[in-house]
């Protein structure tokens, strides 16, 4: 094992101490103290490696270095925050691998008469999870224009806790140096599958196209509050009774289709008043339905729909659904696609071409640079869970894949390829 192979072992496990947790994952969710430990770290890892740290409005934490006066920015990470209890490689591997990856390309162009054409940085998003903060990907969707600045920033947690409120608990506050949009060339990300396409193939690495369409909801079912003890069954409008039979709908659902081709769930429950002795009289939860066809997404759609009116009919509940975020089948830019083939090609990478399911902030950067997203394979699928696992050798894989897409994105590969 080479020593780059063996100090970004040594830096991953490090970094995994922030917030770990007994079961062998981390809970940093997203402006709490654990977040802002493991950034103040990540910000003292990049001040050693020849980065200027600067953090933007939004909480986005940047590492730049300067290769071409002026130049705009190769734009590589991910994020370092996590779901209550998640894994250590969500995210917070490709923080790291962007970090080596960039490093290392700056060591490499420094050693050469090898002219770049673009400036290095590294990002580490705010909140992309949003289990503290709704929506998830919040950072960047700032960062892209797609969420205003004080929307997020007003967003408050269940105890009442804005994101101002928590970003200034931090290590640093915005000094206006922070790379904008504007400074941006490419950007590229590497994340784990969260999936077992990869490891069921014995494929080393994922070359992402594109993304499933996907259609999510906030549910609210009302009922009326009553006495659990005394109150007759005929006369109860029970509102968890009939959230109950929204998720055995949404989970049946799936069924209505070939397998694989919908995935739905529920998640994030609100009960009120949330009494061991009270019939709940409101549930308020998350419905999440994708698909990687947009006509079986919408025919999902239009099945559950139906079987609300016969969910309230049985628990004499009233069903709203709210539509908050949807988005059809999404692609990458097809040269992002074949640079990053011809890059695996070259390490001589086993690669095949994959959709990503999960959101990913390269979801909301291929909107609007050119942008390259991969994967590496992920034990068993698992994923936001404590034995999320990624292999050593796949991951130290990824970064050497990374660092040679990052390395071309630099030199101009991609911007020889775009029309004029």
């Amino acid at each position: 094992m080479s020593t780059t192979d063996t100090q970004f072992l040594d830096d991953f496990a490090e970094m995994s101490t922030f917030g770990a947790t007994p079961g062998g994952g981390v809970d940093r969710q997203a402006g709490t103290a654990a977040d802002h430990a493991t950034r103040r770290w990540f910000g003292e890892w990049l001040e050693r490696h020849g980065f200027q740290e600067t953090v933007d409005e939004a909480g986005n934490q940047f590492g730049t270095i300067e290769l071409v006066p002026g130049a705009p920015y190769v734009l590589v990470g991910s994020h370092l925050d996590s779901q209550p209890l998640a894994g250590r490689y969500d995210g917070a591997y490709g923080v790291l691998a962007a970090a080596h990856a960039c490093a290392r390309v700056a060591e490499q162009l420094r050693g050469t008469a090898e002219a770049p054409a673009y400036n290095l940085a590294v990002v580490n998003w705010f909140n992309e999870e949003g289990s503290r903060f709704a929506p998830s990907m919040m950072g960047s969707s700032v960062f892209t224009g797609k969420l205003p600045l004080a929307a997020a920033l007003a967003t408050t947690d269940a105890g009442g806790t804005d994101v101002s409120r928590a970003l200034a608990a931090g290590h640093r506050t915005p000094d206006g140096n922070a790379p904008r949009l504007a400074d941006v060339s490419h950007y590229a990300e590497i994340h784990i599958e969260q999936g077992r396409t990869l490891e069921e193939g014995g494929t080393e690495v994922g070359i992402v196209h594109g993304t499933w369409a996907a259609s999510k909801y906030r549910v609210t079912v009302d009922g009326a509050q009553s006495h659990t003890g005394a109150t007759r069954m005929e006369d109860r409008r029970d509102a968890l009774y009939g959230a109950a039979l929204v998720i055995t709908a949404a989970r049946e659902l799936t069924a209505e289709f070939e397998p694989g081709m919908l995935h739905t769930s529920v998640s994030e429950m609100n009960v009120l008043p949330n009494s061991p002795v009270t019939v709940a009289r409101q549930v308020v939860m998350n419905l999440d339905l994708r698909s990687p066809d947009e006509e079986v997404l919408a025919r999902a759609v239009e099945l559950l729909e139906k079987r609300m009116i016969g969910v309230g009919e049985i628990s004499r509940t009233d069903i709203t659904l709210d539509l908050t975020h949807s988005w059809g089948l999404l692609g990458y830019q097809p040269d992002g696609v074949r640079l990053a083939r011809e890059s695996a090609q070259h390490l001589g990478f086993s690669h095949a071409e994959v959709m990503t399911v999960a959101g990913h902030d390269s979801t909301n950067l291929k909107d609007v640079v050119p942008t390259v997203m991969l994967f590496v394979p992920s034990v068993e699928g698992i994923s936001h869970n404590e034995a999320e696992y990624t292999r050593d050798d796949d991951a130290l894989r990824g970064v050497r894949l990374l660092t040679d897409v990052t390395r071309r994105l630099v030199r101009g590969d991609l911007r020889q390829e775009e029309p004029s």
